[in-house]
């Protein structure tokens, strides 16, 4: 929950907040009560509650299998990441993880915190792998074996061009759009989508998320985790860590904006993804990613800290994000907002603003914008602040009930 300054300056944000908790503790009592399945949920929170409370508002059937693709491929993520096993160990690894998949004995001490809590209990993702139904398997062991072979591609291999870039993100993330798609598919919930719009889906996830932790990655011990494409940062620096350093900051944020706007390439095909889709709660999958771009862009504080939207925002775009009408109109909405910060001396503005220009259009010529209210810029209404500290009360009332309710169950 979010602190009380925060709160009195956007009161609206408060319903979304209390909702968002009280949806998630009643998607919680539909969780399977096995041991097996309780961990990867558990799990999947710890991760990411933003995409836990997605998957879990998914039919059951669906939502189990989604939740075990995400949490195979945050298991292999982990072999990736972790720098301190040698390559030599680590390729063979990527490239044979399917098999462990298969094995409830199998485990790997790597990670660290939640990452080495998930790779030292393996075996219950292995578990609750094997009770899906084979056409949920056999999505899952396809991208699996595909990120695999892709990730031990790259571990010998830098990320130099942007084509490079774009192929990195494909297998590690593009896969995973791909592997969604096919879930969705295998379940009779969507159509199958292009392979193209699938893999601009998980791209422009992928890219926000390589931009937002530049400086976790960068100052990763004990080596550097760079993804970031030379094609891009050497026009500003001689070195890749060079954009942490204050005195570099005017060529960190030109070269930042750079990356953001490669990002939003991606935004159209999303769009034209999202407007195919029957189920809203599906496409609440990618509804934040431009909203952290927008977040980002032109932003610093990439370079010294967390960048991210405050809860309360997420909780309401998420409340407020039922219709593909709403979705235009939030990244609408987002775009917006990154076109209030484009400098006209950014060596990338003019691409930049031709790009938003696009998204802006594809936006209003779906005919939904004048079905909805803008609730990012709108006004905040306004509230006392009696009457914010009585609406707290509540919900420090009414969480600690639940808190209590679940304590007894």
């Amino acid at each position: 929950m979010e602190s009380l300054g925060v709160i009195l300056k956007h009161p609206d944000e408060l319903y979304p907040l209390l909702k968002l908790k009280m949806e998630a503790r009643n998607a919680e009592k539909l969780i399977p009560q096995q041991p097996h399945w309780r961990f990867c949920y558990s799990m999947l929170r710890k991760f990411s509650k933003t995409f836990a409370f997605v998957i879990e508002q998914l039919p059951t059937e669906l939502r189990d299998a989604v939740c075990i693709l995400y949490l195979v491929l945050r298991a292999l993520d982990t072999v990736e990441d972790d720098t301190s096993i040698p390559i030599e160990v680590k390729v063979p690894i990527l490239k044979a993880f399917l098999e462990h998949v298969f094995d409830k004995e199998w485990h790997l001490s790597c990670g660290t915190k939640k990452c080495k809590v998930l790779m030292d209990q393996f075996h219950h993702v292995s578990t609750a792998f094997l009770e899906l139904g084979k056409r949920y398997q056999e999505v899952i062991e396809d991208i699996t074996k595909r990120m695999g072979a892709g990730m031990a591609k790259f571990i010998c291999k830098e990320v130099e061009t942007v084509d490079d870039y774009d192929e990195y993100c494909h297998y590690v993330s593009g896969l995973i759009g791909l592997g969604l798609s096919k879930l969705f598919h295998a379940s009779g919930a969507e159509d199958l989508a292009p392979d193209s719009l699938s893999n601009s889906m998980a791209l422009i996830l992928q890219k926000q998320d390589i931009i937002r932790d530049y400086l976790e990655d960068i100052n990763e011990i004990p080596m550097s985790r760079m993804f970031w494409p030379r094609q891009i940062w050497g026009k500003y620096v001689n070195k890749l860590e060079d954009l942490k350093y204050e005195e570099n900051s005017v060529k960190a944020v030109q070269c930042l904006n750079e990356m953001v706007t490669n990002a939003l390439t991606h935004v159209e095909d999303s769009l034209t993804y999202m407007s195919a889709l029957r189920d809203p709660a599906i496409f609440r999958f990618w509804i934040m990613a431009i909203g952290n771009l927008a977040l980002s862009y032109n932003n610093i504080e990439v370079f010294r800290g967390e960048v991210k939207i405050r809860p309360g925002l997420a909780a309401k775009v998420r409340d407020r994000t039922r219709t593909m009408a709403d979705a235009y109109g939030a990244f609408y909405d987002f775009s917006c907002m990154i076109k209030s910060k484009v400098d006209k001396d950014d060596p990338n503005a003019t691409k930049t603003l031709s790009i938003i220009k696009g998204i802006q259009k594809a936006c209003k010529d779906s005919g939904l914008l004048n079905k909805r209210k803008s609730y990012i810029f709108a006004t905040e209404p306004t509230y006392s602040s009696v009457l914010v500290a009585f609406l707290l009360m509540i919900l420090v009332i009414v969480v600690a009930h639940l808190s209590a309710s679940q304590s007894s169950n």
